[in-house]
């Protein structure tokens, strides 16, 4: 039915309905607080039907994916997860739904008591689109940027532009990259609607907030000067 790679989520349809399938109750995840209980349920090394428990840890945390992205708001738990977890769901302590388990962070690839998992108010934003549209839109303008370690190195605190498509809304506000060979000076986006952003994933929060068709007001410096630019947010899979 739809895939979003960039949330780890997917809406798939079945051709029939087993008798015993009933729907999970649907909880909440704006309210939840560090330090409750919940239980996470998976398929942990091919160990169907394993359910392990712990406590909520963190709340708030971002994690990288693909395409530079990250999503936000994750749920962190100590709740054992392992490879065959994602997927499954996290549960509060009367069985509704919160969260969906995604990741571990761990060097030996199995758990270390750092879980995540993507918050259900997230998943209920998300899964409405994909059961409409089969994917989801990639807002953006764009650009390619840097990573916040460049930036940080050159002592700069905001997005260093390293790519404009020809084009492009970037290109029609005009947008510059930096070309370190050629000793060209960019642009540094150091604000979007008013909030200051100093990585990528500030900016693709703020492109996502204001949705395709919208327009985003970028404060700009390039050099010593700063400026406004007004840029049209696009649908970057069309």
């Amino acid at each position: 039915m739809g895939i979003a790679p960039s949330y780890d989520l997917a809406v798939v349809r079945l051709l029939s309905r087993p008798q015993q399938l009933v729907p999970i109750p649907i909880g909440e995840s704006a309210n939840l607080r560090v330090g409750q209980s919940v239980f996470a349920i998976g398929n942990p090394f091919g160990l169907s039907k394993t359910l392990t428990s712990g406590l909520v840890s963190a709340l708030g945390r971002t994690l990288p994916v693909d395409n530079g992205r990250e999503i936000p708001n994750m749920i962190q738990t100590d709740a054992a997860i392992n490879p065959g977890n994602s997927g499954g769901p996290l549960l509060d302590s009367a069985g509704r739904l919160i969260g969906v388990n995604t990741a571990i962070l761990s060097s030996s690839g199995t758990s270390a008591g750092v879980g995540f998992a993507i918050p259900v108010d997230l998943v209920n934003q998300v899964i409405p689109q994909l059961i409409e549209k089969g994917q989801l839109p990639r807002p953006g303008i764009g650009i390619a940027f840097a990573q916040e370690l460049v930036g940080q190195r050159m002592g700069i605190r905001g997005i260093l532009i390293l790519g404009v498509e020809p084009g492009s809304p970037a290109e029609r506000a005009g947008l510059r990259a930096f070309d370190f060979e050629r000793q060209i000076v960019g642009d540094v986006i150091i604000a979007v609607n008013q909030k200051p952003v100093a990585d990528g994933a500030g900016l693709l929060i703020e492109l996502e907030k204001v949705g395709v068709g919208g327009k985003v007001t970028l404060v700009v410096m390039r050099g010593e000067s700063t400026r406004e630019v007004v840029v049209e947010v696009i649908d970057l899979n069309q």
